[in-house]
């Protein structure tokens, strides 16, 4: 039986659960978020999601885990959402944003203009001698991950002087260069 799949997700206070014809809804002050569920039965008693899986089939036993886990990061999205934060390291790189639209100065001879889904909230902080920073926030785990996974192909930072669009916090694999 898989650990994670077999693990029970309580839900909180202020989120309702709905269950009906293999879609999940989960419905919080953030918003709402479906998720299609195949091949394992959702129960929701006494506010606690138990899933069982129909066989021991490897495809089933797989799905059993991520359809768990996917749940619980909808529970934990409509409740307290989720945030990356991106910065720009190089000299001249700028970003900002008005509404949905995200346009990046990356060094390219024009700029980038990024339109971002709705549902991903968008702010751009730049202060006078730091680097610039984008700040995505949403309800939705891969949707805010996908956006960000967008934004720093454009310029992904490079080995030698740490120039491109990174992760607040992530740490570079930084290369010595020439000897000379």
């Amino acid at each position: 039986m898989s650990r994670i799949g077999k693990s029970p997700v309580a839900i909180p206070a202020g989120v309702t659960v709905d269950v009906k014809d293999g879609v999940v809804t989960v419905k919080g002050k953030l918003g709402e978020l479906t998720q299609e569920v195949l091949d394992v039965t959702v129960k929701i008693e006494e506010g606690v999601i138990t899933l069982d899986r129909s066989s021991d089939n490897k495809d089933i036993r797989a799905k059993h885990g991520l359809y768990r886990a996917l749940i619980f990061n909808m529970i934990e999205g409509v409740t307290k959402g989720f945030s990356k934060e991106l910065e720009l390291v190089g000299v001249g790189y700028r970003a900002s944003n008005q509404g949905q639209k995200l346009e990046l100065a990356l060094g390219f001879s024009h700029n980038i203009v990024l339109e971002i889904a709705p549902e991903v909230n968008i702010e751009t902080i730049s202060a006078k001698g730091k680097n610039p920073i984008i700040k995505l926030t949403s309800a939705d785990k891969q949707l805010v991950g996908q956006v960000a996974a967008k934004i720093r192909s454009y310029r992904r930072p490079e080995p030698y002087k740490g120039k491109g669009v990174k992760f607040v916090g992530e740490v570079l694999r930084r290369k010595a260069g020439k000897s000379a």
